[in-house]
């Protein structure tokens, strides 16, 4: 299309510079690429991560295995001056990541009246101490004896006999909260204290003595029914009546042991990975016993070692990266068959999984074919991954497309069987939408379940608008009615996996963009790119913030980013090539790109500190450290192919 120069000006980024700025990006990103073919980087969290396995090693007798004094040091380089350690960069600390990493301080030889601990100490008592601690805070104090298991919930091992296809079963839970809860049943029934008693007595506001060992009042009525029920649970326990106890105990041991990789990993996170560990240690497992043994070397693998510090990985993302490096190196003028991107694609193509995982109970019609986020983890592949993997390959020739184009059809296969009765997609399972759960007093992180959201559905809509894949009618009309009536009232899409409406937006505005023509996308994609004009920081750049998660008003509010500035600039493109005029109506996307081009190092990348990925919104956050790398490079790519 030919612009006119109504805005030529200042804001428009001249385009030898543009071009200077992929050049110099596409060359960094490849010097990162590993020689197999794939790209993986640094997938950063808050503090508890490495805090918990330091309690582990403690657990199993192993502390020695890990390098003490730089884990040490990794806790005090990320403690605020405030005393507390943040669950977010800049959110001003957060109870339960302080006493975790309080906790493992003291594991590690730390005195109580160190500096940094006295300050620690201070923050977590002005907030209530302990015992506002969330659930799996205190589980991971009673393990080293500091709290008190009473005042943990319910675990019923009767659980395991419940079947999948009955009203509710363990894979009513999400992927991650099954492979996290199915081992805790061994360990909540144990109820296990490790080693001499840590001894925490200082981080209780009221005294230990005086601590209440109960749960709190839900919020609402199904919360306090859900709270007297477990009550009723923890009575029988204390009494001996445990139905089916010794059978559920069986299953949940052989369910665990069963998921274990081969390489070691359990569901390829951090989480699954501890509470296995933690269920056979209360099993009774010798550190020496295979399993033991595996799973250690899986953590190690997630560990980052420096020559001050140690930290662990809350899980890995290779396959992940290596699909959205791919894109980004096309989308700025790579050619399709360059012999590196053939590599990586023939990376991809192997770890595509064929074994039916955990999706299958849900989904028995379904073909496998899905791709994971990790190295390895055949039983959770991911209908987020799978999309940007089928894009990445329709994107790439690799001398072999028989192959890689029947990878991508039983793919698609298995995404188009993954839709939910709803019409959109969740990332892991089908149908997996009981929100009750999260009001279980277990499921304080309100992360149980895996429902639709917007930004995975777009994402499938695009894999199939933009690899030219028929979609069945019926099916297209259910996804795109849920993405319509997903628009919040001022325009926005809440991002489920990206902080947050700027991720959200941006994603479906570049789905919705390539979808044919009709009123009711095209009056969407003007209110979503709206938003984002409105949204736009004086800088240039978009932000937001981790907190909108928590405060709605928040929305679209924050130091400006590289990667989120590349979200909303993907957004604003895809709305521009869907509608001209409304390019030259605004220079949000000039000016988006010239603070990209003012931010770029001079080798070529781009910095934040800010997480922008998102774990459990309002629990967990992620920070990507290839998001500001390939993000801004995907945005100025197809920036200056709409320029051309």
């Amino acid at each position: 299309m030919q612009r006119t120069d109504s805005h030529s000006t200042l804001t428009r980024p001249a385009t030898d510079r543009v071009r200077d700025a992929i050049d110099r990006s596409i060359e960094y990103v490849f010097s990162r690429q590993y020689a197999e073919g794939y790209w993986w980087a640094e997938l950063e969290s808050n503090v508890t991560i490495t805090a918990e396995v330091v309690l582990l090693h403690r657990i199993w007798g192993t502390l020695d295995a890990i390098p003490q004094a730089k884990a040490a040091t990794y806790f005090r380089n990320q403690q605020r001056a405030h005393g507390g350690w943040e669950l977010f960069y800049d959110d001003g600390g957060e109870l339960s990541t302080t006493a975790e990493a309080y906790m493992a301080l003291r594991i590690l030889g730390v005195d109580a009246s160190d500096p940094a601990l006295r300050r620690a100490r201070e923050f977590i008592v002005a907030r209530g101490g302990i015992t506002k601690t969330r659930i799996f805070t205190k589980m991971h104090l009673a393990l080293c004896g500091a709290y008190d298991w009473r005042g943990l919930p319910a675990l019923p091992p009767a659980l395991m006999l419940l079947p999948g296809n009955g009203p509710f079963s363990i894979y009513d839970m999400s992927s991650w909260a099954r492979g996290s809860t199915v081992p805790l049943i061994i360990v909540f029934d144990r109820k296990p204290v490790y080693g001499p008693p840590l001894d925490l007595d200082e981080l209780y506001t009221e005294g230990r003595a005086n601590a209440r060992y109960e749960l709190p009042r839900g919020s609402d009525a199904l919360e306090n029914s859900f709270v007297a029920l477990d009550g009723v649970l923890r009575r029988l326990e204390e009494w001996g009546v445990i139905p089916f106890r010794k059978i559920g105990l069986d299953l949940a041991h052989r369910w665990t042991i069963e998921r274990q990789e081969a390489s070691g990993d359990w569901g390829g996170i951090i989480p699954a990975m501890l509470n296995s560990m933690l269920a056979l240690r209360a099993w009774g497992y010798d550190v020496a016993d295979p399993a033991v043994v595996r799973g250690f070397a899986a953590l190690d693998r997630f560990a980052i070692e420096t020559e001050d510090e140690y930290r662990i990985q809350p899980c890995i993302s290779p396959v992940w990266d290596t699909g959205l490096v791919m894109r980004a190196l096309v989308d700025a003028g790579v050619p399709g068959n360059d012999a590196r991107l053939a590599r990586a694609a023939r990376w991809l193509l192997e770890k595509q999984i064929l074994d039916r995982g955990d999706w299958s109970v849900k989904n028995r019609r379904g073909p496998s074919g899905g791709w994971a986020f990790e190295f390895d983890n055949r039983f959770y592949p991911d209908v987020d991954d799978t999309a940007v993997i089928v894009m990445a390959l329709d994107a790439v020739s690799i001398g072999e497309d028989q192959r890689k184009r029947a990878a991508m059809m039983r793919a698609v296969e298995w995404v188009a069987s993954m839709q939910c009765r709803s019409g959109g997609w969740g990332a892991f399972d089908k149908d997996n939408d009981k929100a009750w759960l999260n009001k279980i007093p277990y499921g304080d992180l309100h992360a149980m379940v895996d429902p639709n959201t917007a930004d995975v559905t777009a994402r499938v809509l695009e894999m199939y608008a933009r690899c030219r894949i028929p979609i069945d009618p019926a099916a297209y009309r259910r996804a795109l009615r849920f993405l319509l009536d997903e628009q919040e009232y001022d325009g926005a899409w809440f991002g489920r996996w990206g902080v947050n409406y700027v991720y959200g937006t941006g994603g479906v505005l570049a789905a919705l963009a390539l979808l044919e023509p009709h009123p009711a996308i095209d009056d969407a994609i003007a209110r979503g790119a709206g938003w984002l004009v409105g949204a736009q920081n004086s800088d240039g750049g978009w932000g937001e913030t981790c907190a909108s998660y928590a405060d709605p008003s928040l929305r679209g509010k924050g130091p400006s980013t590289a990667s989120q500035t590349a979200w909303a600039l993907i957004g604003l493109l895809a709305a521009a090539k869907r509608d001209p005029q409304w390019w030259d109506r605004s220079n949000s996307v000039e000016r988006g790109v010239g603070y990209l081009l003012d931010t770029q190092r001079d080798d070529g990348t781009w910095d934040e500190s800010h997480f922008t990925g998102t774990g459990f919104p309002g629990h967990f956050y992620l920070k990507y450290h290839l998001y500001q790398q390939h993000f801004p490079l995907t945005a100025l790519g197809r920036y200056e192919s709409r320029r051309r």
